[in-house]
């Protein structure tokens, strides 16, 4: 968001955006096969790797402490303006869970600390029309999730992985993390969480991109 003046390193890669939006058009990854993550802990097509490889757009954000701010509005009965030092004082969770990329590349028993969505959602008290959720970044990139898929256990803003602080090209300081739903959801350098009675497609939902993401139904592609 402009307004927040951070500064950034890079620039953003249109030749790499284009490559992916053809990705969408001809389907490309795709095995046209489906799976039950009750019993399949490796999506279809994915293969597993042992590092976290490092995807953006190109331009990577440098969110200070000081720079750090999280706003979160729309169809609540409270909201949110928070600080870095308001946001660790929030009530926190540790858990593990695996995260999967639309490239695919999945990564097994990742480590997280942060604050859970339904910590988050008990704060600000969603009106009972809410049925979206739209996070947007500090670089204005945007995702869009379902109010059920937001309101789950394993869902966090996460600040730490593997027992550290989120680096920079990870989304530090906070980033989203919605690990059964394909990465492109779980936004970086988190800057804004709206709830929303009505769907507003992100970033790469308007570029082709599944609306729901289902790494286990293979929703890669709209």
């Amino acid at each position: 968001m402009a307004d927040d003046d951070v500064p950034f390193t890079g620039k953003i890669r249109d030749k790499l955006i284009e490559r992916k939006q053809d990705w969408a058009r001809q389907g490309r990854l795709l095995t046209g096969t489906t799976a039950d993550p009750d019993h399949d802990r490796l999506p279809p097509g994915q293969r597993l790797v042992k590092d976290w490889p490092v995807l953006d757009l190109g331009a990577q954000p440098d969110v200070t402490e000081a720079k750090f701010r999280l706003d979160v509005d729309g169809a609540v009965a409270n909201r949110l303006s928070l600080r870095l030092h308001e946001f660790m004082a929030l009530p926190q969770t540790e858990q593990a869970s695996d995260i999967h990329c639309v490239t695919q590349w999945s990564r097994y028993d990742n480590h997280w600390k942060g604050v859970s969505a339904q910590a988050l959602l008990r704060i600000v008290q969603p009106s009972s029309e809410v049925n979206h959720v739209i996070f947007t970044a500090h670089d204005g990139y945007t995702a869009n999730i379902r109010l059920h898929q937001f309101d789950q256990p394993d869902v966090l803003l996460v600040h730490q992985w593997q027992g550290r602080p989120i680096s920079r090209e990870h989304g530090g300081p906070v980033r989203m993390l919605v690990p059964r739903l394909y990465l492109w959801k779980s936004a970086k350098w988190l800057r804004r969480i709206h709830f929303t009675i009505s769907d507003h497609p992100g970033f790469w939902e308007r570029r082709g991109y599944h609306n729901d993401a289902d790494p286990w139904q293979e929703e890669r592609y709209d």
